[in-house]
This record gives structure tokens, sequence and C-alpha cells, in this order.
């Protein structure tokens, strides 16, 4: 009889216990999640359009007052635009120098797509989570886009 109410016991804490941690969890209340960020805080944005056969840039920034050395940002690409098809293909990490200031420079190739001649293309560059720094939460400064405009003439497209 002890045996069984003793189980009962351990029953009823275990599931207390899990029912907490689940409530816990949905409601955001753990403990573990940091309310300030936890490293210098980084954003990007676009230089601009870019005609094709030219090079465009995307300039990732870092809150320089909570850092001093060199810092890989993990980036992500994406949009209609291929790599090797319309662009040179973009390597991550980036690097953010001293200055606080790092270039993703985007070199576009000539059109290869003759059936779109007239279109544009879009290059998508989103900051990704790393280890010593914190993405800007602003979906507006979390990622930035550039299209990759077409040329005027055949001639301009070298």
């Amino acid at each position: 009889m002890k045996t069984n109410i003793i189980s009962r016991h351990l029953l009823t804490l275990g599931l207390a216990f899990v029912l907490g941690s689940a409530i816990t969890q949905v409601r955001g209340d753990s403990p573990a999640a940091p309310s300030t960020p936890t490293g210098p805080v980084v954003s990007i944005h676009s230089t601009g359009d870019v005609m094709r056969g030219k090079t465009g840039s995307f300039v990732v920034n870092m809150d320089k007052s909570m850092f001093a050395a060199p810092t890989y940002v993990n980036v992500r690409v994406s949009g209609t635009a291929i790599a090797g098809v319309d662009y040179v293909a973009v390597l991550s990490p980036t690097i953010v120098g001293a200055s606080g200031y790092g270039v993703i420079s985007i070199k576009t190739l000539p059109n290869r797509r003759a059936s779109s001649a007239n279109q544009k293309y879009s290059v998508v560059v989103t900051l990704e989570p790393g280890p010593g720094y914190t993405v800007n939460s602003s979906a507006a400064s979390s990622s930035a886009i550039m299209w990759i405009e077409p040329c005027a003439s055949a001639a301009g497209c070298q």
C-alpha cells in the first residue's frame, strides 16, 4: 500500500514537471532566453540595383561600440537570380573589419537567358545568427535586396 501511494506521488510530480515545462516553452518564459543582445548588433543594406555586367554591393554594418576585432558574419543568399547564371556565387561567412563594415560584392554576369532578356532578377542577402554577434531584429535591417537590371542594349551587356 505504501509503495502504491509513493508511486502515485511520483507520477503526479512527474506530470506536473512535464506540463510546467511545456507551458513555460509555449509562453516563452524560458530563463535561458536573453533579453538583450549578446554581442555587437549587425545589419545589412544594399547600395542599389545593378546593371548586368557590373558589380553591386551589400554593406554589412556592425555596432562598433561592442567589438574591436574583425568578425565573421554568416549570410544566406536567395532571390530569383541564380548563382553562376546571373551573378558570381557568394561565399559565407563574410568578414566585418575593425571599421565596423563589411562589403559583399555581387558581380553580375552577361545575360545567359535569351528568352528573358528584358527581365530583372533579385538577389536577397539575409544575415544569419552566429557566434560573437547578434542579428538586428528588424526585418528591414536583417536582409536586403538588389535587382539585377537588364541591359539597355545588347552591346551594353558585356
